[in-house]
């Protein structure tokens, strides 16, 4: 068990103030639970500043009672938490920001995707800065700033020149099935971790989905999170889902992006750039959590070590979500700005992330759930590498081995451990 007062995102509290400094209003979004109240409170403590917290009933029927009046005055920057609940209040900050638009008033958190509550997308445009907040990383747990962006982008000759990785597979499998939320991992035990995220699971379909839009088949969309767990790390095909389901594709493309809204899973969009090959357009969906879809799958440490092929297969996808969760999490503190998506062609060459930077340098990486490297790990990497030219920095195969290594120019074997080491 963790101790729960070190599980907070140390990482991010210096980039908030960062934001803060740069915009009037700062919105902290990611799932429910997963450390932003913890974060905002950690905040305003530095701050000498109250948390107004609108998941509490009575505070969020006298804030309803007049928005305006309860913001006037109060000491900055304003920190509320679970706005969603209020998105009338959004309209009230936008009129006080009308009249007074310093950097640095209003610092908010949301459980639900905030281009997706129509009015707020709306009332703060162009005065809100939207930080994301994952689950923890592997770093912020050892108290490590991770900077494996900025290795691949600004300094890959290093990614080689590590030295051998000391974390066992069992241990990289402990990794992925704990996942990152704060409470799942503070659990006493993988029991209670089960039951926490069940409680979860119910609560963002019952209440965070709820405010977004009335579902009367609440039935269908626990039923889609299984099957979207099923298939975290693969490409996202809503007709296949309904076929397996028996339900409407429309219905069911509708509810993706609802659960897409509560941070539940996230999208991974295909390549854009043009390479002179077919490339797939459709999208990857990740679960947010590693832990949280394992959970779902039913994979345990007693399922790994029987080995069986169904279970070591859905172990594969849970790497791969693992592995690009892990990277696009630090992308909250590198230096370098960056977007991410897939690539896969026709002929099944395919990088399961690739990173580009605003100037257009890219870096690839593929992920293996073996501790062992084939040469034809390489064939996508190595079709950016040949396309983009001077503009492609690394390649890079992750694994669960522990040597990292150079393998031929720009390509490179990491063990899965450099991400955080």
């Amino acid at each position: 068990m963790r101790d729960p007062d070190a599980l907070i995102h140390r990482h991010l509290a210096s980039t908030v103030t960062e934001r803060l400094a740069e915009s009037p209003v700062v919105v902290l979004t990611g799932i429910r639970t997963v450390g932003k109240s913890t974060l905002l409170h950690a905040c305003a403590r530095t701050r000498g500043v109250a948390v107004t917290d609108l998941d509490d009933l009575a505070t969020l029927d006298h804030v309803r009672a007049d928005p305006s009046a309860y913001i006037a005055g109060r000491t900055e920057p304003v920190c509320i938490d679970e706005f969603q609940h209020l998105p009338d209040l959004l309209y009230a900050i936008k009129a006080e920001l009308n009249t007074d638009f310093r950097f640095g008033r209003f610092l908010l958190t949301g459980s639900t995707r905030y281009t997706m509550l129509p009015r707020a997308a709306q009332a703060l445009t162009g005065r809100a800065h939207i930080m994301n907040i994952w689950p923890l990383s592997q770093g912020e747990l050892l108290g490590r700033r991770e900077s494996f962006i900025d290795t691949m982008l600004l300094d890959a000759k290093a990614l080689g020149a590590a030295p051998d990785a000391g974390t066992t597979r069992e241990r990289y499998s402990e990794a992925i099935l704990a996942g990152g939320m704060p409470i799942g991992l503070a659990a006493a035990n993988d029991r209670a971790r089960g039951r926490y995220f069940d409680d979860l699971i119910d609560l963002i379909v019952l209440r965070d989905v709820m405010d977004i839009r009335r579902v009367r088949q609440r039935g269908v969309l626990q039923s889609l999170t299984r099957h979207l767990a099923a298939r975290t790390g693969q490409i996202l095909n809503v007709a296949d889902i309904a076929n397996s389901m028996g339900h409407d594709a429309r219905t069911l493309h509708d509810y993706v992006q609802l659960l897409e809204s509560v941070f539940l899973v996230h999208r991974l969009e295909a390549y854009g750039r043009t390479l002179g090959s077919r490339l797939s357009r459709s999208p990857k969906v990740h679960f947010v959590d590693s832990g949280l879809a394992a959970h779902l799958l039913g994979v345990t440490r007693r399922k790994l070590e029987l080995r069986k092929p169904t279970t070591m297969s859905e172990f594969g996808h849970l790497v791969e979500t693992f592995a690009v969760n892990e990277i696009l999490k630090q992308a909250g503190w590198a230096e370098t700005s960056v977007t991410f998506s897939h690539l896969r062609t026709h002929n099944q060459r395919e990088v399961d992330l690739v990173i580009e930077a605003r100037d257009g340098t890219t870096a690839g990486v593929e992920v293996k759930a073996a501790g062992t490297v084939k040469d034809s790990d390489f064939d996508g990497l190595r079709l950016l590498r040949d396309r983009l030219g001077d503009d492609f920095t690394a390649g890079v195969v992750l694994n669960l081995g522990r040597r990292s290594y150079r393998y031929e120019d720009r390509m490179y074997v990491v063990a899965m451990e450099r991400l955080w080491a």
